[in-house]
């Protein structure tokens, strides 16, 4: 069970619930004072605050906020996250982010809640109801959660019931979130935790290479949680530790593409991004191969690849195993990977699980490899047989817009990645890039990049103020805050966000801070 720290609306004694420390040693090191845990005096001014400042956070006399946890990003950067219970149930979207330095000063605050909840807590409609109106939703369903109840943090709120629906929609899995309304039974919002790719050790796209497992066994014993094995979820084995054939139709193979990939993206968190493994935490996830689908997912526990379509090649290049553990990273950064507006969040989404990729390729920088560094997703797969399912640099190419507009929440969601690929793409390359592919902008301007690593700490800094109800305005804000404090005293790199954000059609947002040094 996870355990939170309750704020109430008087002062209190903050602080994490375990102090972490290092055992000291000798007699020098017993009279030597211990380094104050940044955590905890982020979370101590953290909890200071919205206590003192409960109307900040649109806190309600019938709520109770707890602290969820503390991430520590980039340069010292702490970011404490928070949820609440109102009237005793859980507010799905009342989350929000405290962002401080390393002394524990705050710097900024991410929360799109804008009103006090005052909603009743008495259903209209019995949970069983719910149930049957949320497994109408999938088209085969193996289980379904019993129906919970709590409060959607839209406006003054609204009571609705959350049913948890496992099974198989348009011939593909499925684990839908489903909410449906307490008052009146209609369905007010579904998610998929389930996210789908579009449709000595001889790896296919590297070469030789030097992966990191046990002895015998495809488990990686340096990176908690990470293995890889068959459809069945247990890791492959061997009478050594030499792994794959170099084909693209073997399957160990395939497990020694993945667990390639996903130890450079460890790599690249780490010390590009200032992040602690895949979850923030120091795990990872495990990773299976051999799904008979031209298809790649994840689905909130593990990743999963398939094949293209041809049978050639299996599903592992970089890009799409960094993809589907972006997700994994997108759903363990605050604000999880559920809620937002309609098909918004769900592109924002699979915009990061490119951006991951794209930032492997480049930490890789295999520019001989079948997996070059490029801002293209999956062409090296060719999973359909026509080439890249995305492209950053100009999304139009493959059908996706390049440019936010009010039909961007109705998108699906592949498609409606295209706004913030393109971002991206203009952050780091910029519009004309000296080496690069030019890249047309939505309002005609100029755009300079400042580097891909750069354009990188930014976007996870603003996945570290991430809210459940997360937009394109709100990822703007909150890219803007991170260019701001993890960049202190420059501008450049504040400008150039705001200008990409221009140049896709996201502008400027009510309070968003000026760029001033």
């Amino acid at each position: 069970m996870r355990r939170h720290t309750a704020l109430g609306a008087a002062a209190m004694s903050a602080g994490l619930a375990v102090a972490l420390s290092v055992p000291a040693t000798g007699a020098a090191a017993r009279t030597a004072p211990a380094a104050p845990d940044p955590r905890v005096l982020a979370a101590t001014s953290a909890d200071r605050l919205v206590a003192e400042k409960p109307a900040r956070f649109k806190k309600a006399p019938e709520e109770t906020i707890y602290r969820r946890g503390v991430t520590s990003g980039l340069r010292g950067l702490q970011h404490v996250s928070y949820d609440r219970v109102y009237n005793g149930l859980p507010v799905y979207g009342g989350d929000f982010v405290v962002t401080t330095d390393a002394d524990g000063t705050v710097l900024s605050t991410s929360l799109s809640q804008t009103r006090e909840l005052k909603v009743s807590t008495t259903p209209k409609i019995p949970a069983a109801q719910a149930a049957k109106t949320s497994r109408t939703r999938v088209s085969t369903v193996d289980s379904a959660s019993e129906p919970r109840l709590m409060v959607m943090a839209k406006g003054s709120g609204r009571l609705v019931y959350e049913t948890v629906v496992t099974g198989t929609r348009k011939k593909t899995p499925t684990k839908l979130h489903v909410y449906v309304d307490a008052t009146s039974g209609k369905v007010v919002e579904t998610w998929d935790e389930i996210l789908h790719a579009e449709a000595d050790d001889q790896s296919h796209y590297h070469g030789t290479v030097d992966i990191s497992t046990e002895p015998t066994t495809m488990t990686d014993p340096q990176r908690p949680g990470v293995q890889c094995g068959g459809q069945n979820g247990s890791p492959f084995t061997g009478p050594d530790s030499a792994w794959g054939d170099g084909t693209g139709t073997d399957l160990e193979t395939a497990c020694v593409d993945a667990m390639y990939a996903v130890q450079k993206q460890w790599e690249m968190l780490r010390t590009w991004l200032g992040r602690d493994g895949i979850d923030g935490n120091g795990r990872g996830f495990p990773m299976r191969v051999g799904l008979n689908q031209a298809n790649a997912f994840w689905n909130g526990s593990y990743t999963s690849y398939g094949r293209n379509t041809a049978g050639t090649r299996q599903a592992t290049s970089t890009d799409v195993v960094a993809h589907e553990n972006g997700h994994a990273v997108f759903s363990t950064t605050p604000g999880g990977a559920g809620g937002g507006n309609r098909n918004e969040k769900g592109g924002l989404n699979e915009s990061a699980g490119d951006i991951f990729g794209t930032l492997v390729e480049h930490f890789l920088n295999e520019p001989s490899s079948l997996d070059p560094p490029d801002y293209l997703i999956g062409e090296e797969v060719d999973l359909a047989g026509d080439g890249p399912i995305r492209n950053m640099y100009d999304p139009s190419a493959l059908g996706h817009p390049n440019c936010y507009s009010s039909a961007i929440p109705g998108t699906e969601v592949h498609a409606a990645a295209g706004p913030q690929n393109h971002w991206f793409y203009l952050l780091a390359e910029g519009s004309n890039p000296e080496n690069g592919p030019a890249s047309p902008t939505c309002d005609g301007s100029t755009v300079t990049g400042i580097g891909v690593q750069k354009a990188g700490q930014i976007f996870m800094g603003g996945l570290n103020r991430k809210v459940t109800d997360w937009s394109h305005a709100r990822a703007r804000v909150e890219t803007v805050n991170a260019a701001r404090e993890l960049f202190p005293g420059s501008t450049a790199e504040c400008t150039a966000v705001k200008a990409a954000w221009n140049a896709v059609n996201v502008p400027e947002q009510s309070g968003e801070p000026s760029c001033d040094a």
